[in-house]
Parts: C-alpha cells; structure tokens; sequence
C-alpha cells in the first residue's frame, strides 16, 4: 500500500487544499496520515476522514517582528523537526505533501532527512515565509500564479498550476438563487462576502451604506459567523451568516462581488468571471499577500481595488460599485480572454500519485 503524509496548518488557506486532495487518495488505496500542530484548527478539519490518523508535534511561529515570544519558538522549531523527523521515519511514506503554515517547516525538514519525496503548494503571488524556509529542502513546489517563479530562485523546482478548484460554484442557477433569497432575476444584484467569519470592514461598509445601496441594488450579503446583524432588514436584501450548497445559485445571480483578496476566493470568482472590487486585508493584518494578489488582478483587468479602511466610505465604495457595475461586460472579456488555468483537485492528485513508481 503506497503512504502519504499531508502537512500544512494554522489557517483555513493552509489546509483546504489538502482537504480537497485527501478523498482522492484515499479512494485509490493510498494510507494517508496527517502532522500537524497541537490543537491545530487542521487537527479538527482532518477527522472527517476517519481513515486518516492525525500527528501533532511542536511548532513555532516564524515572526518577521520582534517578540519575546521568539525566544520560546526558536526552543520548540528544533524540537518539532525532531518529532518529525521521527514520524517520517516511523511512517515511512512514499510522498510528503505540504500546503505550507508554520507547521509545515518541520515536517519538510524531516521528509527531507528520511530523503524523501517532497511536493509544496503556495497560493499567493509571493510564498509564505515557512514555504521560503522550506523550498530549498523540497523536489516541487507547485503555484497559483506563473508570476510566483519571479520571486523564486531555484526555478527548476517550479511549476505553475493555477488554482486548484473544486466544482462547488458552478453550474448555478440565477433563478434559483433569486428564490432562494427572495430576489428578482431581473433587478442588478451585489453580493458582499468576507469568508467563513466574516469581514468587519465589509460588514461595516453594507450597515453604513444599507439605503444608499438598496436605492441602485439589491444585496445579498454574506456576514460571516461573527458578523450577522439582525437589525439590518430590507425589501431587496439578504443576509447570512455562512451559505453551502446554494452559494453556486447565489453567485449566479451576483452581477459584482465585493471581497476579501484570499487567493481561493478570488480565483473561484474568476473562473466564474465575476467583476469584483476587492478589499484586501491591511498590511498591519497580514504578511501583504492579498495585497500583491489583489493588484495583480487589477492589472490583469478582473477587478478593481478598495483600501479596507475606505471600503465603508460612501464617496468611495458608490462610484467605484457604479463603475465596476456599468463595465461590467468589460471585465469579464478580460477573464475570458485571458483566463486563469484551473487544475482540479483529482488531477493535481493524480500527478502527485504518478510520481512515484507502481508497486
């Protein structure tokens, strides 16, 4: 039975992709194991695949600032890439997978100890700082965006797949969307959405806008667990807090999204070609990766870009959703013709099975 172990962990960008990828192993026979960190939010995503046996070791976080916090990390880095490299050797895969976090480090550095085959996948434009640290000790590092091999020195290692999707969003339907939220099909439709908890800024930028908005559009606004306000009511808006399997007929009847810059969502909005105006987290929040992907967008002629501290103010988000709503037509013939290259989940796994020989 050939083995593979995920790793990868500390945010929901550094485990989906191994979540999509798992099922497909585990189908063809593959035992698969997991490392990641104690108490990890991967440690919960994992068990439901109950085939699946989760390793936690040690880790650290890899700051880029000083903190006092450093000094304990630096003891708990070393001792993690023993605990993994012990894993490695105890489990013995034929294949490491790391979809980056600070928990991935370890794991890629007692894969590559054990000498064993290593693949890492990056979804920003610039990798992370643990996939830096780690691409001198892995065989491929598989990217998002072609633009990542400029920032890249060992570039035989590179290889550019696109966003790995999974079909969730398409095929939807604009009529059922429209009576799923109590819309019309008939009327221009914006839709705010900010992930799985929601995005304070864009949250604020839909209470402080709410009659401007629904004057010129309906909204279906999507607010995130810690986001829902239930004061906000109006004839030609929807809110939720999270929406699943009727998400796909949603964005069918989004004429423009307003979002986060996280590489999975926007590139999921572009396979949709969805014009977007995109808020991107601030610096302060985040390594400036959404950022470099949201600018990157822009200059490709997908979207348009709104400062998060500025997203709620209405001299700013109105004539920029006007804009955006009246060339509509004119961005989405940027994605058509000039589209982004998807690799599926099934694909991509098969490609990493395929590397190693047939037993």
């Amino acid at each position: 039975m050939p083995k593979i172990i995920f790793t990868g962990g500390g945010s929901a960008g550094h485990v989906t992709l191994n979540l999509a990828l798992i099922p497909y192993f585990i189908k063809a026979g593959w035992q698969v194991d997991y490392i990641g960190s104690y108490g990890g939010m991967e440690q919960d995503l994992v068990k439901k695949f109950p085939e699946v046996k989760y390793h936690a070791i040690l880790t650290g976080k890899l700051r880029r600032y000083l903190s006092f916090k450093n000094v304990i990390d630096m003891i708990k880095i070393p001792l993690g890439c023993i605990q993994a490299t012990g894993l490695v050797y105890k489990l013995n895969p034929d294949i490491i997978f790391s979809k980056g976090g600070f928990v991935s480090f370890p794991v890629v550095v007692g894969g590559w100890l054990n000498r064993k085959k290593i693949f890492m996948h990056e979804s920003d434009l610039t990798p992370g700082l643990a996939n830096k640290l780690s691409l001198p000790f892995v065989g491929t590092f598989f990217t998002t965006f072609p633009e990542t091999v400029n920032s890249i020195k060992q570039k035989q290692k590179v290889k550019c797949v696109g966003p790995v999707l999974s079909d969730r969003l398409f095929n939807g339907s604009k009529e059922k969307g429209a009576e799923f939220a109590g819309l019309s099909t008939d009327k221009p439709t914006i839709m705010f959405i900010g992930g799985s908890l929601g995005a304070q800024s864009l949250n604020n930028a839909v209470k402080a806008n709410f009659e401007a908005l629904l004057q010129h559009y309906q909204v279906i606004h999507i607010a995130g667990k810690n986001g829902y306000n239930k004061d906000l009511d109006a004839k030609g808006y929807a809110q939720y807090e999270y929406v699943d399997t009727e998400l796909k007929d949603l964005m069918a009847l989004a004429d423009v999204v307003i979002s986060r810059a996280g590489s999975n969502s926007i590139f999921e909005l572009a396979s949709l070609n969805k014009p977007m105006i995109l808020v991107p987290l601030p610096n302060t929040a985040s390594r400036g990766e959404q950022s470099l992907n949201a600018k990157n967008f822009q200059n490709k002629g997908y979207a348009e870009i709104i400062k998060d501290e500025e997203i709620a103010n209405p001299n700013i988000l109105l004539p920029m959703l006007e804009k955006v709503f009246k060339a509509r037509n004119k961005y989405q013939e940027s994605m058509t013709t000039n589209p982004v290259k998807i690799t599926s989940a099934e694909a991509l796994s098969q490609e990493i099975a395929d590397s190693i020989p047939a037993k």
